[in-house]
């Protein structure tokens, strides 16, 4: 007896086994796929993508779960569960930050993940379940790198009128300071100086002509300050005859 049901048995294990392999539909099986990685900057907001293929339509009995792990170690956490509907985090790091994207009805399990930080690196999990389907791969694993923001100069319109407006009327005004000044200074600095032959009224008869003598003199005292006219004068006044025709001066 106790044979006959051991040949039973075995039987019914090579049946199974022979329609799993010639009918794999027979079989529930589900498959979850999720990007690799994800890079991100400071206060982003990072979509996470996940979705999902089974081999029975989604029910209510469907459950789909959001691990985290940090970058630095340690046991994985749930923060996001949905069963008919979502459930986002109210405490914790993720708290108010996660925004339910999915659709089980489209295979999507996707969430959002507001305002990032460096502190949310790591590795993220998705897992679905929707039973009967017990064969699959129903996890997939997703490493996020969120890195500071490089600071940026941005110019408001504000900033913008003012450098257009202030920077013009700035210089013009310096200009203007400067030709209301230098005009003075050079002036003063020209009554400081005066050329050797620039004369001020009354002090012409000051100046003493070359040779020593007074504007005021006689014809006589021109005459006679050539050394050359006074050499011929005395020659003519010897011998008359040296030069015909020179008249005596009548000094």
């Amino acid at each position: 007896m106790s044979r006959m049901f051991q040949r039973n048995c075995s039987l019914e294990i090579v049946l199974l086994f022979l329609l799993a392999y010639f009918d794999p539909s027979l079989v529930s099986s589900i498959t979850v796929s999720s990007p690799a990685e994800l890079h991100a900057s400071a206060g982003d907001t990072v979509t996470m993508s996940c979705t999902f293929s089974s081999t029975s339509r989604p029910t209510s009995k469907m459950i789909i779960d959001w691990s985290y792990r940090p970058q630095t170690g340690g046991p994985p956490e749930t923060f996001f569960h949905f069963s008919s509907r979502a459930f986002p985090p109210v405490e914790g790091q993720f708290s108010g930050r996660i925004q339910w994207r999915g659709s089980p009805a489209r295979g999507d399990a996707s969430i959002s993940l507001v305002n990032s930080t460096v502190n949310d690196n790591g590795t993220y999990t998705c897992s679905v379940r929707n039973p009967p389907d017990v064969h699959g791969t129903p996890n997939s694993h997703t490493v996020l790198t969120v890195t500071p923001k490089a600071p940026s100069i941005r110019f408001s319109d504000v900033a913008v009128l003012l450098f257009l407006v202030l920077i013009p009327s700035t210089i013009l005004t310096l200009v203007l300071i400067g030709r209301m000044f230098y005009p003075k200074r050079q002036h003063s600095q020209s009554k400081g100086y005066r050329s050797a032959i620039e004369v001020t009224e009354g002090e012409e008869h000051d100046i003493q002509p070359v040779g020593g003598y007074a504007p005021g003199g006689t014809c006589c005292d021109l005459c006679l300050t050539d050394s050359e006219s006074e050499y011929e004068y005395s020659a003519v006044k010897k011998d008359p005859s040296v030069h015909e025709g020179y008249a005596e001066s009548q000094c």
